[in-house]
């Protein structure tokens, strides 16, 4: 177990100041801004800390731990704050418990024993887990990632549990098999036919510990994404409707609308590319309950003033309070949002059955680097 304190003092000394101090100090001036008690906080503050373990004490002033896939500074922590209609937002945590390991066989293995150690403390089963270990955890895996958490912090001290695995851990041409075989042992054996064609699978994530119901979802990667492609790619019933989908891409992207039927052309997301997430909670249908536009909004913006801008705008249409955004902002970082492009990584316009949308914003910790701010906008209008 690691030693460093879990406060959210920031340290005088740049060179004494530790990963864990950073993150520790962030998940608790985050969690006053969405409303969790002092008393939860301190808890989830700890988990995090023990989680990361050696790499907690680790001054800032050294490299990152590990070349981690989760942030582009290498921060083995993410925060995000999913916004619901009248309603605080939830914060969340997403955390490479193994950032510290030789390699992503050690990697995975250290994340595993970290979420058992979360199921004997909350009581709460990892059998859906354990039966994909050869899958995604084998003796030599491949790629950028072993295996990370995702800790939505509810109040009461028990957090909901997100678990997420790489389908290309035996090698990126065995993704799809991989995605496949894994849905068919979870019960959901029609539910591969159901996924859109992608480039990629980055992800399968699993929910794990209390949740109202339980799902699993499949991430795909889609470059080159314009709107009228992004509705197409819904095939939850019912799914979000398509023209919420457009209006979430045009803002997010900062896209022109079409002034006519083919009076201008469809922006493509050239850059970093659009990934969707469909969730499976029916094992009888293999039809998709969930669908979710991720839009790497770093990419299209030239700073994070200009982020904020669109999330502020998209959270506004969408019926939510785009303040807290802002203050959550300020609880991140001091630095002032034109000087940098990446303190917001994702919007993500998230829909599930009987539900109403939700627009999520990933925000990086940016404990090792500032991401500069682009030149000039991706396409002219971008900025308009």
């Amino acid at each position: 177990m690691s030693t460093a304190p879990a406060s959210d003092t920031p340290a005088t000394d740049a060179h004494s100041l530790t990963l864990g101090n950073h993150v520790v100090g962030q998940l608790l001036r985050l969690s006053a801004v969405v409303g969790l008690t002092d008393t939860d906080a301190a808890l989830y503050a700890q988990i995090l800390v023990d989680s990361l373990g050696n790499a907690s004490g680790r001054p800032l002033a050294l490299p990152p731990p590990s070349p981690s896939f989760i942030s582009d500074d290498h921060t083995p922590v993410e925060f995000s704050l999913a916004f619901r209609p009248g309603a605080a937002p939830a914060l969340r945590v997403l955390v490479e418990p193994g950032c510290t390991a030789a390699g992503m066989a050690d990697n995975g293995r250290h994340g595993l024993a970290v979420i058992h150690d979360m199921a004997r403390r909350w009581h709460f089963s990892t059998a859906q887990l354990d039966c994909l270990e050869d899958l995604f955890l084998p003796p030599s895996p491949q790629g950028a990632l072993a295996l990370w958490y995702a800790l939505e912090l509810r109040p009461g001290g028990i957090p909901g549990v997100k678990i997420y695995l790489n389908p290309a851990a035996s090698g990126p041409q065995q993704a799809a098999a991989t995605v496949q075989e894994a849905l068919h042992r979870l019960g959901h054996r029609q539910a591969f036919a159901a996924l859109p064609d992608t480039s990629a699978y980055p992800f399968l994530a699993l929910d794990l510990g209390t949740w109202e119901t339980p799902r699993v979802k499949v991430y795909t990667t889609h470059p080159g994404l314009s709107a009228p492609d992004a509705c197409a790619l819904n095939r939850a019933e019912p799914g979000p409707a398509p023209q919420d989908v457009a209006t979430f891409f045009r803002i997010a992207a900062g896209s022109r609308q079409p002034t006519a039927a083919g009076s201008e052309p469809q922006t493509r997301l050239g850059r970093r590319p659009a990934l969707t997430c469909h969730s499976f909670t029916d094992t009888a249908t293999g039809r998709p309950s969930g669908f979710t536009l991720h839009i790497p909004v770093r990419d299209y913006v030239r700073n994070d003033e200009e982020a904020l801008t669109r999330a502020t705008a998209l959270l506004t249409h969408f019926g939510m309070d785009p303040s807290v955004l802002r203050r959550a902002l300020a609880a991140l970082t001091t630095r002032q949002l034109p000087d940098g492009a990446g303190l917001i990584a994702y919007l993500a316009l998230a829909h599930e059955r009987d539900r109403r949308p939700r627009i999520t914003a990933y925000v990086s910790s940016e404990a090792y680097a500032v991401r500069p701010p682009l030149p000039r906008p991706p396409w002219p209008g971008a900025d308009q």
